[in-house]
């Protein structure tokens, strides 16, 4: 269709829509987002911990742990075993010969991993084949789920849109936004999942995600809301990786 033909056709929908000869209709429709992994020759799904950090108001490798095992028990086809976490950034500090400089920053209550920069100095377990293997023999070569998840506190600063209502001079309330300049406050959490084969302990997948809430700085928001708040954003991502997804909108249909 050439350009000069589509505007033809527009605008005969537009002449006919305000002529009241056409009618537009939503219906509901279901996209499906097949798996990224093929999980048929596993039974077995075992969600074993993460390198958490990045606040100490929540324990994100537990909290972590067990939303994705709750989430998988219902939306996955895979046996989800029940076992304790796995606390990675322990195992890491037992290998060293040479400890990590303790900091002003590192009171006895402030997470080890605090920062990107922090989480570097861990990483390398993640990969850690022999490791994952013998990991993967405890219970018999399941898919292995882990990975590190950090959970920081944020600070913005800038123009935002507020909504604002009032009546117009029919009585009616409508609502329109309103520009300001407002502090905000909240958190961000940037978790990356990695798909270990148990058999091998090979890494076979592995993404990443970044979610932020922003509250007004009047806001007493607790950091276990937010935490759930922005997981529940990234867990389609994440189920997408195991299992076929159907994500729910609608199409507008010309009658």
């Amino acid at each position: 269709m050439t350009g000069k033909t589509a505007v033809a056709v527009a605008s005969v929908a537009i002449a006919l829509g305000s002529a009241g000869c056409m009618s537009f209709i939503e219906v509901p429709v279901e996209t499906p987002i097949h798996a990224k992994l093929d999980t048929t020759s596993y039974q077995r799904v075992l969600v074993a911990g993460f390198l958490g950090g990045g606040t100490k108001a929540i324990d994100t490798s537990a909290e972590t742990s067990r939303l994705l095992r709750s989430q998988l028990r219902s939306k996955s086809t895979l046996k989800v075993i029940d076992a304790d976490v796995l606390q990675l950034v322990n195992e890491v500090d037992k290998r060293r010969t040479t400890p990590l400089p303790v900091t002003g920053d590192n009171g006895p209550d402030e997470p080890k991993i605090k920062n990107e920069k922090d989480l570097a100095e861990y990483e390398s377990i993640l990969s850690d084949v022999p490791y994952w293997k013998k990991v993967g023999e405890e219970y018999q070569g399941a898919l292995i789920v882990t990975g590190s998840v950090l959970f920081t506190e944020i600070t913005r600063n800038g123009v935002v849109n507020r909504p604002q209502t009032y009546t117009d001079q029919y009585g009616r309330t409508q609502v329109t936004e309103r520009r300001e300049y407002a502090n905000q406050k909240g958190y961000s959490l940037t978790p990356k999942f990695v798909f270990i084969d148990g058999r091998t302990g090979q890494q076979i997948y592995s993404e990443a995600f970044h979610e932020e809430a922003l509250y007004s700085e009047t806001m007493n928001t607790p950091a276990l809301s937010a935490y759930f708040e922005l997981m529940d954003k990234l867990l389609p991502g994440f189920l997408s990786a195991l299992s076929t997804q159907k994500i729910r909108g609608t199409r507008t249909l010309i009658k």
